[in-house]
This record gives structure tokens, sequence and C-alpha cells, in this order.
């Protein structure tokens, strides 16, 4: 089994989320991650899907997926041709004085404070999916009381897939 990530420009319509997800539902895929947000260009939505499967399952999501209606360009976003980020929000148990430590930890990964309460702390972490992990792992000591993460979201350097609709 591997990961594959794909990025899709599709018509920004109602319900295209939808039946793009029902195809991995169909076909019996595993999706890892799916993000979706307006483009430059609010006529289309830029979806990131991470998929798993083997090479076989990854050729033929692409191919299904190409097929769709709404869907104006597919490709894989290779991690060495490509920056990826996901945000979390980690709201973490803590008394007054465990809260300095947690802070730090934070500071450490970047990680912003969005919260304080007498009980609690709601850090926001960005990256890449092994830098939250890592952070999360550092965070073993303490309680998680709740976990956001967004899943991932990337572009590909440079201008070679940028696609222009005028």
């Amino acid at each position: 089994m591997q990961k594959k990530v794909f990025q899709l420009l599709v018509d920004n319509t109602s319900g295209v989320l939808s039946r793009i997800s029902g195809l991995f539902s169909r076909r019996g895929y595993n999706i890892e991650s799916i993000t979706a947000g307006n483009t430059a260009d609010p006529r289309f939505t830029r979806i990131t899907i991470v998929a798993s499967g083997d090479d076989d399952i990854l050729e033929q999501i692409e191919k299904q997926v190409r097929k769709l209606v709404d869907v104006r360009d597919i490709h894989e976003l290779k991690p060495e041709e490509s920056v990826f980020r996901e945000l979390a929000m980690i709201k973490v148990s803590c008394t007054a004085d465990q809260r300095q430590n947690v802070i730090a930890l934070a500071g450490i990964f970047r990680g912003n404070i969005i919260d304080v309460s007498d009980e609690s702390l709601m850090i926001e972490v960005t990256g890449n999916s092994s830098k939250i992990d890592a952070f999360l792992h550092l965070l073993n000591g303490y309680e998680i009381l709740e976990l956001a993460r967004t899943g991932i979201a990337g572009l590909g350097r440079g201008v070679e897939h940028v696609i222009r609709f005028d």
C-alpha cells in the first residue's frame, strides 16, 4: 500500500464534492484526506485528495476521477515537486503549573496559542503531516481533550501545472 496526493481542479457547482467522494465509496477506494476550497477564480474549486492503495488502484482512481463531468484537471502532486501543509487545532488539558511547559513545546513547533482557560490551552500548528505527528507525540504526557486536523492542502512548485481558464 502506498499513498498518492491528487490535486483536482473542478467546476464550483453544487454537489461536486459529493459526486467525487461517491465515486470513491462506490469503488471501495480509501480516502486518507480530502480538502476543498475556492481558487483565485470563483468558478473553480481546488480539491486535494490523499488516497491509498496499490499501483493499479491508484491508477484507476486517477482515470475514474478524470471521467467525471465537473473535473477540469487532475494530476498527482509528487512530494519532491510540491509543498504540502496541514493545520491542527489541539486542546490540551493542563494546570497552571503545566501551562508554561506546553507553551514552550508549542513554541518549538511554531505553534500559536489561540485560546486559554483555567484548565486547558488550545494550540494551532501548521506544517507537513510529520511535523504535526511529531508535535502530537511530544504531547503524550498531557491529556488531549480535542483534536481537529484539516488534512493536506498542497500546490506544485513553479508554474508547470498551473492551469489558466480565460
